[in-house]
């Protein structure tokens, strides 16, 4: 149970029983550095405004600092800064402003004013305001339910699309050869056959997942399996007479219908005696039979009849202009991947092969592979618009492409439609329209550089031509209409207030980039209270000096004298470790030499060498520069973290370095970074304790005093001495 929210209490009341108690989750999709800056920010600000506030942090992790029953029973307001999904019925009957995380770093003042008059939550799950919209009034901008539904569908839907059409494409590889009766074909009794069907069953499952998910996002779990079983109905096309599913669109359109149906029926009215079994029997049988008969017998005939009506008008344009053809086949390929309108282009080609005519595949297979290969290359191109994750489903969509698997483009276009399709479109139809004029021929069922390599194509140097014009074309429109879309999200955030500044510009399941890639906002003055206790509004210590490590010795009282000499106890034996003990005086540089990013990572690497930690100098430099080149780590506020993950170290260690000048290392604010930190941890201790650190230092790079107190620093010992406040 939870207390009813009143109007609550202001700072600055009679006793500390009037004292604001507020509560907050802030949670980014990769769950590395936003989670962790926005949790800072809010601690900040609570402690400058006297004002009591506990942070749960949603990161890649885990749940930390989690709220009790008992907090949220005390508080009198909750602030959610999160872009993915947060549980919100445990705060059932509290005021609750939902904003993006960007929020939470750019103006928690703003929030925490805002959480006094925000609404009470009614006691839903999902994290979302009404209309999608911020629920935080007069400023707090969060991603819109529909986003953040449709980025919950796509995470899940990822590794089934990676291990399904990577497993595919295997088997057809190493199995798979041209048959004129039955395209490209794998033995039956085969252990490649076996392999594809592994991967069939990947791609099966990956269309309901997303349906599921997208449902989940809105509904929670009662909308689970109404939204897995409709978008396996949508992608099922014989339950409504047709040729082919709906594929990803049916399924994003089933998720969403299975959602809202379930919140729609959450808001009956029914007897008390019926409530404990809503959720777990009558709204699921409810929604998912009403979805499915709904999917049935009304949205699926029309897909039937659509499917059947684009067949007899292809049909009747095998006489007209190649080029023209070309094009309408290639964008009816790009669009939906495996869709019906997908479906109907290809079986109409497949169709013509028994006839004689063999250019009509050839267009075909010509805008197969296309969406996953300019997608891939996309990612290529313009990295700083994509996170780690997406980066690596790039690549995979790629080795997809070279197989004529154009599922591979499918979390993209799934993620940012209105980007990817028209870009995917475009490259299609260009080569479809290329290898048309130039007469390509396919004798197999099949698209993809494969049909070609195995000798089933007429044509083949235009056939790779029309391939790679469509590609370049499909990635260079996705650059463009994406960067757009990131600049006016950019715009827009501006007109937050003067202080703002944008969160970076990057798409698809992840507000940041990879591993902590990102840019901060500027950091407020002041001490930062614990993150896993509650800030008060005692003052702050003077932090003129470094603090003596918690575990040392009891805090000394906030009128308490500095120690005399901070570096003189940054290497007494009784002193608390840095980063668990794997920044060590050893690892620190007062000065930076390097002029570059590639000079400094070698000389940090250097730096990393002197212990007995690193046994492959180079091979950890080049581990530390691939890195880089999937997305900078440069954070901005003159701020850089490049690190590694290689066997070229039998263990965690961590070096800081200051540069004076500033080092240009790709931050999306334009500083140097004049503050550098090297990680490197060998591949089997990679997960968590990578994260660990990465997750530390974002925390505490967020404190204005601290980076100051660093910079200031005067020696070695003196560094050791404020990194020590890192916890």
């Amino acid at each position: 149970m939870t207390s009813p929210a009143g109007p609550p209490p202001t700072g600055g009341g009679d006793g500390e029983q009037q004292r604001l108690k507020l509560l907050a989750v802030t949670a980014c999709p990769t769950g590395i550095a936003h989670t962790y800056m926005a949790a800072e920010k809010l601690s900040q600000a609570a402690e400058r405004l006297g004002i009591d506030i506990k942070v749960e942090t949603q990161g890649s992790i885990g749940a930390e600092n989690i709220l009790t029953d008992n907090d949220v029973r005390t508080a009198d307001g909750v602030i959610i800064a999160a872009d993915k999904d947060v549980d919100l019925s445990r705060f059932a009957g509290k005021r609750v402003v939902t904003v993006g995380v960007a929020e939470g770093i750019h103006h928690p003042e703003r929030l925490i004013e805002e959480v006094r008059t925000a609404p009470v939550h009614s006691g839903g799950a999902a994290a979302a305001p009404p209309n999608g919209t911020g629920s935080g009034g007069a400023g707090g901008r969060e991603r819109s339910v529909t986003y953040k539904a449709l980025m919950n569908g796509v995470s899940y839907m990822i590794p089934f699309v990676v291990v399904g059409g990577l497993l595919i494409a295997i088997s057809l590889s190493l199995g798979g050869h041209t048959d004129p009766s039955g395209g490209l074909v794998i033995p039956k009794d085969s252990f490649w056959m076996d392999v594809n069907n592994v991967g069939v069953i990947g791609f099966t499952l990956m269309v309901p997942i997303l349906s599921g998910y997208i449902a989940y996002a809105i509904g929670d779990r009662p909308a689970l399996v109404p939204g897995m079983i409709g978008g396996w109905i949508a992608n099922t096309g014989s339950l409504y007479d047709s040729e082919a599913g709906a594929g990803f669109i049916g399924a994003i359109v089933t998720g969403f219908l299975a959602g809202y149906l379930v919140l729609w029926i959450k808001r009956v009215k029914v007897p008390k005696f019926v409530q404990p079994i809503m959720p777990i029997i009558v709204i699921p049988i409810v929604a998912t039979t009403a979805l499915g008969l709904f999917f049935i017998y009304v949205i699926g005939q029309p897909i039937s009849w659509v499917f059947e009506q684009l067949t007899d008008w292809l049909s009747g344009m095998t006489g007209s202009s190649a080029i023209l053809l070309g094009a309408i086949l290639g964008l009816m390929i790009a669009f939906d991947m495996g869709g019906p309108v997908n479906k109907t282009a290809f079986l109409f080609g497949a169709g013509l092969i028994a006839t004689g005519n063999q250019a009509v595949m050839g267009m075909c297979a010509a805008a197969i592979p296309v969406m996953p290969l300019g997608q891939g290359l996309a990612t290529l191109i313009r990295k700083r618009l994509y996170t780690e994750q997406e980066r690596e489903t790039g690549l995979a969509s790629l080795f997809m492409g070279l197989f004529g698997i154009s599922e591979g483009a499918i979390p993209f276009a799934a993620a940012r439609p209105a980007q990817v399709i028209p870009a995917n479109m475009l490259g299609g139809a260009v080569a479809g329209a290329i290898a048309g004029v130039a007469g390509v021929e396919d004798a197999v069922p099949h698209g993809g550089p494969i049909v070609a390599v195995l000798g089933a194509v007429g044509g083949v140097p235009m056939f790779f031509v029309a391939v790679a014009i469509g590609t370049v074309v499909t990635a260079l429109t996705t650059v463009a209409l994406v960067d757009v879309s990131e600049r006016r999200l950019r715009a827009r955030s501006l007109v937050d207030g003067p202080s703002s500044k944008p969160e970076p510009a990057l798409v698809g399941v992840g507000g940041g980039a990879g591993d902590g890639t990102t840019s901060t906002a500027a950091g407020a003055l002041g001490q930062p209270s614990a993150p896993t206790a509650r800030s008060t509004s005692t003052p702050a210590p003077d932090t003129s000096t470094p603090a003596p490590d918690a575990a040392a010795s009891p805090a000394p009282p906030a009128d308490a004298p500095a120690p005399a000499d901070a570096s003189t106890s940054a290497d007494s034996p009784t002193s608390g470790e840095v980063l668990s003990g794997y920044l060590t005086r050893q690892t620190v540089k007062v000065r930076l030499d390097a002029e570059d990013k590639e000079a400094a990572i070698r000389e940090m690497a250097g730096l990393l060498a002197t212990t007995a930690e690193v046994t492959d100098v180079e091979e950890l430099v080049r581990t530390a520069l691939q890195r880089e080149a999937l997305g900078t780590t440069g954070l901005g506020e003159e701020i850089a973290i490049p690190h590694a993950k290689t066997d070229a170290v039998t263990a965690p260690v961590v070096g800081f370095a200051r540069s004076a000048e500033g080092v240009a290392w790709g931050a999306l604010d334009g500083t140097k970074a004049k503050l550098v930190f090297m990680i490197a941890v060998p591949e089997s201790a990679a997960g968590d304790e990578h994260l660990r650190i990465l997750a530390l230092l974002s925390r505490k790079l967020m404190d204005t005093g601290f980076r100051e107190r660093l910079v200031s620093a005067p020696d070695e010992a003196a560094i050791l001495g404020v990194l020590r406040e890192i916890q």
